[in-house]
């Protein structure tokens, strides 16, 4: 296990009322294997924002769920009945947080999502202390959606993987683009191999592809449909052409247009400070998912401001105020806890030797969700 206490020794904070002023956290996120990156990423923004407030009345405890549902429901398990821990964070994928997520907030804790956010908390399975600080897993797909209308593409072919967040992606990009689809798939998570899926493309008659196929996953793709000879424009979320992947895809994602609601480039004061300190402190640009993590912490910092943790209900409402300057700029929750935001449309260009992206657009302004009026509370 790895615990991390910020300022105060953990007797001396115990020593007082133990934990009843300040917060304890548990991080359960991917630190190896396939999509470690993202995981990585999340920690180290979270971690920053952490360092950054000064506080020494938070520890983190963090743990690699290793992408395996069974070892995150274990490590919540720990958490909670052993680590006392009282938010628990730091999930990338929706699987397995649909396997933490909902035992979790039965038990009176908060969570506080830094990316999976899969349309059944959103909607029906919503819960006062479950907290999505990225955004609905259908809203970047929305975006990448409205974006092929307005760019005149008629025959789209979509591809996602075969699990919630994968669903919650084709679903989105539907709800915005209505016209006709060359042909709509879904991968095995994890795969590697795409050359079914690119021969299914080429015969298709497509103009245009669409993908999700976040981490190690979308690399693979786009390196093999490179190599195709198909040349269809792509779009995609994010997730597949964010900072730390660019640099792996490399020529391959030149151009490339993609959602998202955070880029390096957004013009407000907390982003520019944000991107700064982070390339200061760890050497690399920050990803969306860095941006998700350094949000997510500043926003439980937010509430430990004006609610003490033991007070759920004051707390709960800190939360929903989001009192915080985030990356983003403007940022508030819809009555189902999910963010209301823009979601731009970015571009894959190259800055020296570096691989990133720029605005070029706005998709959808102040987007809320599909599912707030599903949630009853």
């Amino acid at each position: 296990m790895k615990s991390f206490i910020l300022g105060a020794s953990l007797a001396a904070l115990a020593a007082g009322s133990g934990w009843a002023e300040g917060v304890k956290v548990g991080m359960i996120t991917t630190l190896s294997g396939g999509g470690a990156g993202l995981g990585i990423d999340a920690r180290d923004g979270f971690m920053l924002a952490v360092g950054q407030s000064g506080r020494d009345d938070i520890e983190v405890v963090i743990e690699d769920d290793q992408r395996k549902p069974d070892v995150a429901v274990q490590l919540a398990d720990k958490m909670i009945q052993s680590d006392k821990v009282d938010v628990l964070t730091g999930i990338i994928w929706s699987n397995l947080a649909m396997a933490v997520v909902p035992g979790a907030v039965a038990q009176g804790k908060f969570y506080l999502s830094v990316n999976a956010a899969p349309s059944a908390l959103a909607g029906k399975g919503c819960n006062p202390n479950y907290f999505s600080v990225a955004y609905q897993n259908d809203n970047l797909h929305e975006a990448a959606g409205a974006y092929l209308t307005s760019a005149g593409y008629k025959k789209p072919f979509i591809l996602a993987p075969n699990y919630p967040a994968g669903k919650d992606s084709l679903t989105g990009v539907k709800r915005f683009y209505t016209g006709e689809l060359a042909g709509e798939v879904y991968t095995k998570l994890g795969q590697t191999d795409y050359a079914a899926e690119i021969a299914q493309i080429r015969a298709s008659g497509a103009d245009s592809v669409f993908f999700f196929l976040p981490g190690g996953m979308g690399i693979s793709f786009m390196k093999q449909y490179a190599d195709s000879g198909v040349d269809l424009p792509v779009v995609g979320p994010a997730f597949s052409f964010d900072q730390g992947i660019l640099q792996a895809v490399g020529e391959a994602a030149m151009g490339v247009k993609n959602t998202s609601q955070w880029s390096k480039d957004i013009d407000n004061a907390a982003n520019k400070a944000f991107v700064e300190s982070f390339l200061a402190e760890y050497g690399r640009l920050p990803s969306l998912y860095a941006a998700q993590g350094f949000d997510t912490a500043n926003l439980m910092i937010s509430a430990m401001e004006k609610a003490d943790i033991s007070d759920a209900d004051a707390f709960r409402a800190a939360l929903k105020a989001a009192d915080f300057a985030s990356v983003r700029g403007d940022f508030t929750f819809a009555s189902n806890n999910h963010p209301i935001q823009d979601i731009y449309v970015r571009e894959v260009i190259k800055e020296g030797d570096v691989y990133t992206n720029k605005i070029v657009g706005v998709a959808l302004e102040d987007r809320s969700n599909a599912y707030v009026d599903e949630c009853k509370m």
